[in-house]
């Protein structure tokens, strides 16, 4: 019976703010196509000297001489980590709405450079370097990103509610509970994403750049 009324309670949540996800959805998939534009507006200079620099990695990552596994997950949830509370703590803040909408923008950029240059500089090789380097462990991150950021916006929304509506008279613990859970099971999912990009994307880099030769 809990269950059924947990289920219940999320799947009207998620009805109730749907506009709201669905915009953080397409704000996102803004900043991937406008990282990729960026790449086509780069200079045949600057392309050349950053594919210098990933050849340069392609060869350490080829000869393993790159970061031990455990400093790798180590810094990638760190990294990761900060990215979820910033975005968290900005829920929290009623000026930190639009920094929110910037920062998930800016992700989606970085995404859309890093697929967007591998791909123009290297073709099909690129693409499957970027495959295995990059989706594994954004198949995790992105949407725990997406959600996390959703449920800001919402709670953000829902502060500014409380301070300038006086008829909005529904209390905010309640709401700050469950947000509070929500960055609790947010850790947990980069957690293993962290461990997908230490553990198996490194592997799988190796392998695709000693079949493509890209050394």
């Amino acid at each position: 019976m809990k269950k059924r009324l947990y289920q219940s309670n999320a799947a009207s949540y998620f009805r109730e703010h749907s506009s709201i996800f669905l915009f953080i959805v397409v704000l996102f998939l803004m900043g991937v196509i406008f990282g990729a534009i960026v790449v086509n507006s780069m200079s045949i200079t600057q392309k050349e000297d950053l594919f210098y620099y990933l050849s340069q990695f392609f060869g350490q990552v080829s000869d393993g001489k790159v970061t031990e596994d455990n400093d790798l997950f180590l810094q990638s949830f760190l990294h990761n980590s900060k990215f979820i509370g910033l975005i968290w703590v900005l829920g929290i803040s009623i000026i930190g709405l639009p920094v929110i909408l910037i920062l998930l923008f800016i992700k989606g950029m970085v995404v859309g450079f890093t697929v967007g240059f591998l791909v123009s500089q290297m073709g099909w090789n690129g693409f499957m370097l970027a495959f295995v380097s990059i989706l594994p462990q954004n198949l995790i991150i992105i949407p725990v990103f997406i959600l996390m950021a959703a449920f800001s916006v919402i709670f953000s929304m829902r502060m500014i509610k409380q301070q300038f509506m006086k008829k909005y008279a529904q209390p905010i613990l309640p709401f700050f509970k469950g947000y509070i859970l929500t960055i609790i099971v947010a850790v947990i999912f980069i957690s293993a994403a962290s461990g997908i990009e230490a553990y198996l994307s490194p592997w799988l880099m190796k392998t695709i750049i000693s079949t493509a030769s890209l050394k």
